[in-house]
């Protein structure tokens, strides 16, 4: 199989996550429930894997809080900014992990950025929201559906200098962009463990600037007495067991991107992706390509989308179609109503599965 789809998640997997993950599970209980020699093997794997990307993402250790996806640590991060009637600026492109969450809570959302890969007016309209008065912001590092880099250096200093509290979603940046957590100045980091840091399924990463309110009480093996959750983090954000064998996985797989290098695993995949925009232009595709693009493109072409992913599954590519759960970024586009093909290139893109792909489309 080509795998075209690691804007959903890296796959496959490499091998060191999943001996990571398996070795994990022979040979660690529950950290912080006991003193012997299992629980202690938990606990060195839990905070190996807070140290690695605390060294990834410029932040303390006891600041990565370990969650079960971004979706996860964007639903802490938005419960303990933003309530009933916060006004809330986000860009036009995010997914539905930030939208729902803010429709949920009762929060007035103010849009900025609606033309596709244009800077200068998504940071012209983002400066003028800010100036009208917002609580807060939440905004994406990375369009999942068309690979739009969004100025989100730019729009962190924005924010600090309107003394406005933020959120960055870096669902589709962790791993292959810079994230400096210290330098960016937000409140909350979210990012899944699954997609650019290779580790496995159910794995998240919660950057924190803010104690934040707990989503979830529980247990956390400390200060049991209490009837509150601790206040010092990450115990503060993580009650109940945490997923071991995930958080194994997700260290190997963070130690993996740190070696070859966020840098490195962009040129790949921005190369390919650029090359594949361009054979996709030349055989008559509609394709959403720009200045500040990822790894990720989306395209159009005659037949239905859905039609076109199938058929480039029978032929051994795997791709997405269809409204990516970002319906906003395809309404700001243009595309809702036809939905796009996503192409999305990860660590191991390379020009063989771009040529696979233009010769099942008939290149």
């Amino acid at each position: 199989m080509i795998y075209l789809d690691n804007g959903a998640t890296s796959f496959p997997k490499p091998p060191q996550v999943v001996r990571a993950a398996e070795e994990a599970m022979v040979r660690a209980a529950n950290p912080g429930r006991g003193g012997y020699k299992a629980a202690m093997a938990a606990a060195e794997i839990v905070f190996d894997c807070r140290e690695q990307a605390a060294a990834l993402f410029s932040c303390k250790p006891e600041q990565v809080v370990l969650t079960a996806n971004c979706t996860h640590g964007l639903n802490i991060a938005i419960g303990s900014l933003f309530g009933d009637g916060s006004r809330v600026l986000i860009s036009g492109f995010e997914h539905n992990a930030v939208t729902r969450p803010l429709y949920a809570r009762g929060c007035k959302v103010k849009i900025a950025g609606r033309r596709l890969f244009c800077w200068e007016e998504l940071l012209d309209s983002f400066r003028r929201e800010l100036r009208q008065g917002v609580d807060g912001a939440v905004f994406t590092h990375v369009s999942n559906v068309f690979g739009y880099i969004l100025p989100v250096n730019e729009m962190a200093a924005e924010c600090r200098a309107a003394g406005v509290p933020f959120v960055l979603d870096a669902a589709q940046s962790a791993g292959s962009l810079p994230v400096d957590f210290g330098a960016l100045g937000a409140e909350f980091i979210a990012m899944p463990g699954h997609k650019g840091l290779l580790g496995p399924q159910g794995t998240g990463l919660l950057l924190c600037g803010d104690p934040g309110k707990p989503l979830l009480f529980g247990g956390t093996g400390t200060l049991s007495r209490e009837k509150t959750m601790p206040e010092d983090l990450p115990e503060r954000l993580e009650a109940g067991t945490v997923n071991v064998p995930g958080a194994a996985g997700l260290a190997a797989g963070i130690r993996l991107v740190r070696g070859m290098t966020p840098e490195k695993i962009f040129a790949r995949g921005h190369g390919q992706t650029m090359a594949c925009g361009r054979a996709l232009e030349e055989m008559g595709y509609r394709v959403f390509t720009g200045p500040h693009q990822a790894m990720t493109l989306s395209f159009q072409g005659k037949a239905d989308c859905e039609e076109i992913a199938e058929a480039l599954g029978s032929r051994g590519i795997a791709v997405r179609a269809g409204l990516h759960c970002a319906p906003l970024a395809h309404e700001s586009a243009g595309t809702l109503e036809k939905g796009t093909v996503r192409i999305s290139f990860g660590h191991d893109a390379s020009p063989a599965q771009t040529n696979a792909l233009l010769r099942a489309l008939g290149a």
